[in-house]
């Protein structure tokens, strides 16, 4: 039965699943040994030179197999002797390591050494090639891929989601906000037509460029003020913010999208808001303070810029090459800085006309780029030009003496680069499913996860391209298939066999993001105000908000700019609302490219007491009690309706015709004090009403809580 008190359903597990090679299969460098090498072996025997121990280097094969393994012959290798021995001073991991090796892992080991011990390169640094889709009586490609690899673990799809279901569902992924009535209407005559029809009308929405803005601006570390003790206001922030959503609505290529926030500024003739796009790296916190080291906090400034560009764009941590060259993947201290050198000569500038912060290039008197030696910003080392990863495909050849940033961009996005398209094809992908085909969005390195259908991915990745880097042709393929079609309740059959769910027999069922709790609360309540785009707003806070921080001068917005979308909050750093802090939302210290999803009791609390959700349930009740028959039964309906989007099955209305009763009850014996729960609408309702208007309160509150509204399914 759905109709149950609160609250949150355990989230879907957020993790990769890797499917090792059984006892009669090869074993597979990619898939069952690199991870295990990179998690327990690369930090002492990989591509770090200057903390590799002995001599060895295990991720490199010309060098493995010169002293420690023996192709073909495990008992012969010295790394197969070290795995296995007793004897403390010789076993590797060593035992003071807290990643010591399986016995499953030790024998994955012998049998690779016996199978020939051969390596692969790592498969995010390999060329894109478009994989035949394999035969299948679907006509999407995903499913046939999806359907492909679920029949090698005999397993089968889960049965379609039901119409409701769907609609609620597509409409909370595409444009954050749930369905109305109308919008139901459509499910007489259901059909896949019908559906492609609404996928159209979603996506031409404005509430699509919205939500998806969400989604970017998170990776972008989007605020509205610097942070620091200071934590100083950016009136015009908010331009770039908007620039995110028109770009997205237009369906701006994701080329273009990225070329325009990393180089906008130094494309010919460029305009007002492809300038205001570079705002990209003027959202991340600046320190202003009196007295700080200005040379220090300009490289760090600088290395957030380097450090989010490869999160964002390619899934790499090219930070930890910051003091030294990376522990697990080839990306070396020098790489770092030759990248760092394509923003060494930048300044903050805003744009003339709107004041919205933006890049621009220094053309006079520009620094000679350096590795700063372990990352010390004081510590100069060899000269760098600007250039790119030197384990990826090079730059082409450029007219000017040195690369650009415009190059630089132009590199990410040009068919060569292996990772771009694969990354932004996987961050889609983790919006529709919860989880990426690559389950490790930010770390497409060794130590991330390998993709749970690689084939998948890399056809997604050519086709993005060959549409155009089209964002929208994406969703729309990804939202008609039927595997995002399939209904997402619990199967007793995959527990053993892929118990995250990482074959997608099924669909994923997922706690809304926290804007989209807020937003729908207005929503179904009435409350909601539509605008789109602006200036940030303030909503009320609790004074005790201010005891720490200095923005004690908090003012809220006047009137119903407070019900306007969460996407327009202000976000001061060192004053987070705390209703989307408490449901995980990011704090933009970092690019935030997955949010983590967590279960507390405080997140139920919220529901129940915070001022927003109360006033919805306020708005709610009297749009229930105007607007529906004055019998408790169709009342009750009509409420469960607006929230849930279905009728209410015949236990479930019953039991909430219990509560009502109660409830009824407690405020005709609580009197005045019991009316209160009206808040400041208790004046405006008719004398006579006022009992089942505070009842209504009641059960609205109940049925805004059910995991069935906190949840899609």
């Amino acid at each position: 039965m759905l109709l149950r008190l609160p609250f949150l359903a355990l989230p879907v597990l957020l993790s990769g699943a890797s499917f090792a090679a059984s006892s009669n299969t090869k074993v597979e460098f990619n898939r069952d040994i690199r991870p295990v090498l990179a998690a327990k072996c690369y930090a002492c025997h990989g591509p770090d030179e200057d903390k590799r121990e002995a001599d060895l280097r295990l991720d490199v094969r010309a060098e493995a197999v010169k002293e420690a393994i023996k192709p073909g012959k495990p008992d012969d290798s010295e790394f197969w002797h070290r795995i296995t021995t007793a004897d403390p001073d010789d076993v590797m991991p060593p035992p003071s390591s807290p990643k010591q090796l399986t016995k499953a892992e030790r024998e994955l080991f012998r049998r690779w050494i016996a199978e020939g011990a051969e390596y692969q390169n790592h498969w995010a640094f390999e060329p894109i090639k478009r994989p035949t889709v394999p035969i299948s009586k679907n006509t999407n490609p995903i499913d046939a891929f999806i359907e492909n690899d679920l029949a090698k673990h005999d397993l089968k799809p889960a049965t379609k989601a039901d119409p409701i279901t769907l609609i609620r569902r597509v409409f909370l992924d595409l444009t954050g906000l749930p369905p109305t009535s109308s919008d139901l209407s459509v499910t007489s005559d259901w059909s896949d037509d019908k559906y492609a029809t609404l996928v159209d009308r979603l996506l031409a929405s404005p509430n699509f460029g919205e939500r998806w803005a969400r989604h970017w601006l998170d990776m972008a570390r989007y605020a509205d003020s610097s942070g620091f003790l200071g934590d100083g206001l950016r009136p015009n922030a908010y331009r770039y913010r908007d620039w995110v959503i028109d770009a997205i609505n237009r369906d701006l290529s994701f080329d273009q999208f990225t070329i325009e926030q990393i180089a906008g500024d130094l494309l010919p003739n460029p305009t007002r808001e492809q300038i205001a796009a570079t705002g990209f790296h003027r959202n991340a916190a600046l320190n202003t303070e009196a007295g700080l080291d200005k040379e220090e906090a300009r490289f760090q400034n600088l290395a957030d810029r380097v450090n989010t560009t490869g999160r964002v764009w390619m899934g790499l941590t090219v930070g930890c090459a910051q003091c030294h060259t990376h522990k697990y993947d080839p990306i070396t201290i020098r790489d770092y800085y030759s990248f760092y050198a394509f923003f060494d000569n930048t300044v903050d500038q805003d744009e003339p006309n709107t004041k919205a912060p933006a890049l621009a290039e220094v053309t006079k008197d520009r620094r000679q780029t350096y590795v700063h030696m372990a990352g010390d910003y004081t510590r100069r080392g060899p000269d760098v030009i600007p250039a790119g990863l030197s384990a990826l495909p090079p730059m082409s050849k450029r007219a000017q003496p040195e690369p650009s940033r415009l190059d630089l961009a132009k590199w990410l996005v040009s068919p060569q680069h292996p990772l771009t398209s694969r990354v932004a094809v996987n961050q889609i992908w983790s919006k529709l499913f919860g989880t990426g085909l690559v389950s490790t969005p930010d770390d497409f390195g060794t130590t991330g996860e390998p993709p749970s259908h690689p084939e998948l991915l890399d056809w997604l990745a050519s086709e993005f391209m060959r549409q155009g880097w089209s964002r929208k042709q994406l969703i729309k393929l990804i939202v008609t298939s039927a595997t995002y079609k399939l209904s997402s309740v619990h199967r007793d059959d995959i527990v053993i066999v892929d118990p995250l769910n990482r074959l997608l027999s099924r669909q994923n069922r997922l706690r809304l993001d926290a804007e989209i709790l807020r937003d729908s609360a207005l929503a179904v309540s009435g409350l909601l105000k539509p605008t789109i785009g602006g200036p940030s707003f303030r909503p009320p806070l609790p004074e005790d908000v201010f005891d720490v921080g200095r923005s004690s001068n908090w003012k809220a917005s006047p009137g119903n700019e407070i019900y306007r979308r969460s996407l327009y909050i202000i976000t001061l750093r060192s004053v987070l609302y705390p209703t989307l802090s408490t449901f995980d939302a990011p704090d933009a210290a970092d690019a935030c490219v997955r949010r983590e999803r967590s279960n507390t009791p405080l997140q139920a609390l919220t529901m129940m007491n915070d001022g927003v959700f109360v006033e919805a349930a306020q708005l709610l009740a009297l749009r229930v009690l105007y607007q529906s028959p004055a019998e408790a039964p169709k009342r009750l309906q009509k409420l469960f309706r607006l929230v849930l989007n279905r009728e209410p099955r015949a236990e479930e209305l019953s039991r909430l015709r219990a509560f009502h009763s109660e409830q009824k009850t407690r405020v005709q014996n609580g009197g005045a004090e019991a009316l209160k729960t009206l808040g400041t609408h208790e004046k405006a309702v008719q004398h006579s009403e006022a009992v089942e208007a505070a009842t209504l309160v009641a059960t609205a509150r109940v049925i805004l809580n059910l995991d069935e509204f906190i949840n899609r399914q």
